[in-house]
């Protein structure tokens, strides 16, 4: 076991970390694609980037552990069944859950580090990561004026150059649009050509023009709103000095360790039970404010004080109907109808505003909580799904019995892409407050931990996943369709039929069926009979017992009719339906609940009719192989009569 053990670690680990890499190269590249449009062009050092590209690859590392585990589980286990080794090794007494026992070890070992990894490690990449591509996407670009383009990469100005001169660096019919102190004050600069130089700083922008002219709106002192005639002023050289950061300016890493990203378990439940305090307090503000205003505070007084009111809204409406309520308003002036509309209608906004800001709140917060929980979720989800996918892969890689990279990397795919969506899904509707964030974090793992389960039970019961002929047989049981019985003439025969024994069981087969339907097989059974009696199941299960049995032994025999002969025995199903109580009380029991026990009734007669077809069958079939196997017989001792007349 311990040569089996290390062979099975030798066979599984180059797989794996050769697939991991490449997983997590493929994830990588998605990110550089998702975000190369803002790497490029800023003029970074290589430094920069090898830094953004290990912090990124380092919060890859969810994503691509569980489906390397699957795709390695399924190439280690599909190479070992195409290459008949796993059959060898099973042939020699040891199960499939021997064979898994050594790699279950080690990817429980993976799990643990995996948790690890989420709750210590990826923090601080995800801290970093986001530090350096938020300061990336705040460095200027590299500065590349383009040829026939208004250029607005420089904050407060915009720069057109019709023609660049890649040589000299000349710029030709250059425009200058000058709004860096309001668009009142803007000022715009035509040039003949121009040179554009960055200072070694890289804080400024140095323009030197030639041959041109610029013009400048001057803001009227006395009276803000009016703007006096520009001022014209032309020049043979002109230098203009511009503010433009070039350098990379990291941000500080500590505005994100706060947040949810940067926390581990610990400091997470700590944030989740402040924030809870902090939802739970704003909450009850809330809910006192409501109580304290308008109609809610009716619904929050004693049984008293709700009569009392209740009289001295009537005693006011007794009174209204005396007088006319509208007649005081419109008694007033025009003036003063207003101002009393004017000032409901103020009030009334301002709670509405004020209801709004608090519901706001409430919001924010819950959607930060949320936040919190589903990052405390997401440190056990990884373990849980390295330990699924390789219950899925091992499993079906001893199944399909195909190594290399052709079909395990279609099936990985296919299983990956299902559980990304459904995890995504479930991912958005918990951040979204559709769903409670457990469910929507751990629907993944409910959908797929019973397919493991499903495809481990097969692969160590050694059944067929993808045979055909089963699911349709299965759906042909379901719907009533009889099993039809397939019979071949075999190659190889070990024992050789003796015809008068297979005679004797089809006639011992035969007595059985009569006797049955001598007993059962005259009428149906009446309402109370069904529920009381029903039909014997030991005879039945020893009907079909004699009818495998003697199909088993008759399926030696050399002729070709007598084998094809077979196949017109019927399946008999085993079936709850011909005595579904097992005791006279539950046959009493639901004899009494009569709108359950009718419809049970009406099906249970009519499977006990297909039956009583069936052993009618058997009987007709087991007359035809009588005659056949006499015939067989003949044949056989007229061979005998002339191998022995031979001298």
């Amino acid at each position: 076991m311990k040569r089996l053990n290390r062979f099975m670690l030798q066979t599984f680990l180059p797989v794996f970390f050769m697939t991991f890499f490449i997983c997590l190269f493929i994830v990588l590249m998605q990110f550089l694609w998702r975000y190369i449009d803002e790497l490029v062009g800023k003029g970074l050092e290589m430094s920069v980037l090898a830094e953004l590209f290990f912090y990124a690859a380092l919060t890859m590392v969810p994503m691509a552990l569980p489906l390397a585990i699957l795709l390695a589980a399924l190439m280690t286990f599909g190479n070992l069944g195409e290459r008949l080794e796993l059959l060898a090794i099973k042939a020699a007494g040891i199960s499939l859950l021997q064979v898994l026992k050594p790699l279950v070890i080690l990817i429980l070992f993976i799990s643990a580090g995996a948790f690890f990894f989420q709750n210590n490690v990826l923090p601080i990449a995800q801290v970093k990561m986001w530090t350096l591509l938020y300061s990336v996407r705040q460095t200027s670009p590299e500065l590349d004026i383009p040829e026939g383009v208004f250029y607005d990469q420089i904050q407060g100005y915009n720069l057109y150059v019709k023609k660049k001169d890649r040589k000299t660096g000349m710029l030709r019919d250059v425009i200058i649009y000058d709004f860096s102190e309001g668009f009142d004050n803007s000022m715009v600069v035509l040039a003949d050509s121009g040179k554009l130089k960055l200072t070694d700083d890289k804080q400024h922008l140095f323009l030197t023009l030639y041959s041109g002219e610029s013009f400048e709106n001057l803001r009227n002192q006395r009276n803000s709103m009016a703007n006096v005639p520009y001022r014209r002023e032309s020049f043979s050289m002109k230098e203009i000095s511009i503010a433009f950061d070039g350098n990379f300016n990291r941000m500080d890493d500590g505005v994100l360790q706060n947040q949810y990203i940067g926390q581990d378990l610990s400091q997470l439940l700590t944030s989740i039970d402040s924030i809870t305090h902090r939802v739970d307090s704003i909450g009850g503000v809330n809910a006192r404010s409501l109580q304290t205003s308008g109609y809610f505070n009716l619904h929050t007084r004693s049984k008293q004080q709700k009569e009392e009111l209740a009289q001295k809204k009537e005693e006011i409406e007794q009174k209204a109907r005396e007088i006319n309520i509208d007649s005081l308003l419109l008694g007033e002036n025009l003036q003063k109808q207003q101002s009393y509309t004017d000032r409901a209608l103020s009030k009334a906004e301002r709670y509405r505003r004020d209801y709004e800001y608090r519901a706001m709140l409430a919001r924010d917060e819950n959607k930060i909580l949320r936040r919190h929980k589903i990052e405390m979720y997401k440190k056990f989800t990884l373990s849980l799904a390295c330990l699924i996918f390789f219950f899925i892969g091992a499993p079906l890689g001893a199944i399909i019995r195909k190594g290399g990279l052709g079909m395990p990397v279609v099936i990985s795919v296919f299983m990956f892409i299902f559980y990304y969506i459904i995890d995504n899904s479930g991912y958005k509707m918990a951040r979204d407050g559709r769903w409670e964030v457990w469910q929507g974090i751990w629907l993944s793992t409910a959908v797929l931990l019973p397919l493991g389960i499903f495809l481990t039970y097969k692969a160590i019961k050694d059944s067929d996943v993808f045979n055909p002929d089963a699911y349709i047989n299965f759906f042909r049981k379901v719907i009533g369709i009889p099993e039809a019985r397939k019979v071949a003439l075999k190659e190889v025969i070990i024992e050789d039929m003796d015809t008068d024994t297979a005679i004797g069981q089809v006639k011992s087969l035969d007595t059985l069926c009569r006797d049955f339907l001598e007993q059962y097989g005259k009428r149906n059974q009446y309402y109370h009979e069904y529920w009381l009696k029903g039909y014997d199941e030991k005879r039945i299960a020893q009907i079909d017992k004699e009818l495998e049995l003697a199909v088993s032994y008759i399926g030696n025999s050399r002729s070709q009719i007598v084998v094809t002969k077979l196949m017109d025995y019927p399946v008999l199903r085993k079936l709850w339906l011909y005595r579904p109580a097992r005791n006279r009380a539950m046959g009493y029991t639901f004899m009494i609940l009569f709108p359950i026990g009718l419809p049970l009734y009406l099906l249970g007669l009519l499977e006990q009719r297909g039956l009583r077809r069936n052993l009618k069958t058997v009987r007709q079939t087991n007359g035809e192989m009588i005659a056949l196997l006499e015939k067989e017989k003949l044949k056989e001792n007229i061979n005998e009569a002339d191998e022995t007349a031979i001298p």
